[in-house]
């Protein structure tokens, strides 16, 4: 009896350490507030949170952090842009900023959460910077248009 009585103390003991341990461990380093986006280049990744996150309702109530990426480039590769479940299972917008000119995509809901973007385009030169945009419908005097209430930037810098 007293040998059960220790063997499940030392269970109880080892369970509760390992609880500890785990919690710990995904108390460390909590998710963040907002969604992220990544890109990805010759082995280099870069998260970047929002530039700017206003509410869905009110695109006038924002917080402006001002986090741009930043990602090293080269004309032998193209970048992979990620998006999170988040931003993809809403319309999105992805600006695609060359030294001649900008391409702009809209993606449905649900339908994407990578891109390739070539860091070369040969109408429109090199590519300088991508933003991602998550849309809102607004009305302006009466005409509805779509006003960006979210937005994540990273900057190409060329090697």
């Amino acid at each position: 009896m007293k040998r059960a009585l220790a063997a499940l103390a030392v269970v109880v003991l080892v369970v509760s350490v390992a609880t500890g341990v785990l919690i710990w461990r995904l108390t460390r380093d909590p998710a963040p507030k907002y969604p992220e986006i990544s890109a990805y280049s010759h082995g280099k990744t870069t998260k970047v949170g929002p530039y700017r996150y206003c509410q869905v309702l009110n695109p006038t109530d924002c917080e402006v952090f001002g986090d741009q990426g930043e990602l090293r480039v080269t004309t032998r590769g193209p970048v992979q842009l990620s998006v999170p479940p988040a931003i993809s299972k809403a319309p999105w917008v992805l600006l695609r900023q060359y030294e001649d000119g900008d391409i702009v995509e809209e993606f449905r809901p649900g339908s994407r959460l990578a891109v390739t973007v070539p860091t070369m385009d040969p109408h429109r030169g090199r590519l300088t910077g991508i933003a991602v945009f998550l849309p809102t419908l607004v009305s302006v005097d009466g005409t509805e248009m779509p006003v960006p209430h979210a937005e994540w930037t990273v900057r190409t810098v060329w090697q």
